[in-house]
């Protein structure tokens, strides 16, 4: 291939549509704006942060686990019902209202038997089925996964799970056969999955809270929402580990003000 072909062939790639990804006619993740995208001063917004976990048990409970996480994660610094009047997130009414809508298998007792009760913050949230052969059998054997690390678990992170949640309107293309109970989402590898679409008007209607400006449930408000708590659940540290971040390099600029002009002035004794 002469050097003219080669530099043609690159040029179609670069004309090429940035919005499909290399394999196939899977779509690259549409790029959103986040209040938590900047490696240092990105935060979460706890607005968003209750919103999002409002879709997650109203939508995505049913089938998706939450099992890396603690119910008093929900009340720690940082997280979307945190309050400064309850350092200890066990103690946080909000948070223990939470964990007492659910019920939790636990046991044995005193008489070798497993039994129920209400949830506390120090529970996991519990798994909508009791194993994964339950989860596959109501889902017409796909199994749901579980959302905890789902944002560092596929790669465009949230991008990725909020173009998902959005891309069920794209027209199916004529060389995709679609079975019963399986949807067409350009967004996911290979274009086939077992689920649906979710977020549709009037699924969710927002919960405001003293102090908060009413939202308007759209789709495209609740994926934005639940994709960011379900980014903050990847990492529920991640704004602590940022200002930490923050302080040491704002530490070792410092640092190394100090040192430059304490070399300077070890060196310009040595001059004379």
């Amino acid at each position: 291939m002469t050097f003219s072909r080669i530099l043609a062939a690159f040029a179609v790639l670069l004309m090429a549509s940035p919005a499909l990804a290399a394999e196939g006619e899977q779509y690259e993740p549409e790029s959103h704006e986040w209040s938590f995208s900047s490696p240092v001063f990105g935060t979460f917004d706890p607005d968003e942060l209750q919103r999002g976990f409002q879709v997650y048990q109203e939508v995505c409970a049913a089938c998706h686990a939450l099992g890396q996480m603690s119910i008093r994660n929900l009340g720690e610094a940082g997280g979307p019902f945190y309050d400064p009047d309850y350092p200890n997130p066990n103690n946080n009414e909000v948070v223990r209202q939470i964990a007492a809508q659910y019920i939790i298998e636990d046991g044995p007792d005193e008489f070798g038997e497993m039994f129920e009760r209400a949830g506390v913050p120090a529970d996991r949230f519990p798994s909508p089925y009791p194993n994964q052969q339950a989860a596959r059998a109501s889902n017409g054997g796909a199994y749901p996964p579980d959302l905890s690390l789902i944002v560092k678990a596929r790669g465009g992170g949230a991008e990725y799970v909020r173009s998902l949640m959005l891309g069920y309107d794209y027209e199916l293309p004529e060389d995709v056969t679609l079975r019963p109970g399986q949807y067409y989402n350009p967004y996911f590898p290979g274009g086939v999955l077992a689920m649906g679409p979710q977020l549709v008007d009037g699924r969710v209607s927002y919960t405001t809270r003293e102090g908060q400006a009413e939202v308007e449930a759209t789709p495209e408000q609740m994926a934005h929402d639940v994709t960011a708590f379900l980014t903050w659940a990847s990492d529920p540290h991640a704004v602590e580990r940022k200002r930490t971040g923050l302080a040491v390099m704002i530490f070792m600029l410092i640092f190394c003000g100090l040192l430059w002009f304490a070399y300077r002035e070890v060196w310009a004794n040595l001059e004379h």
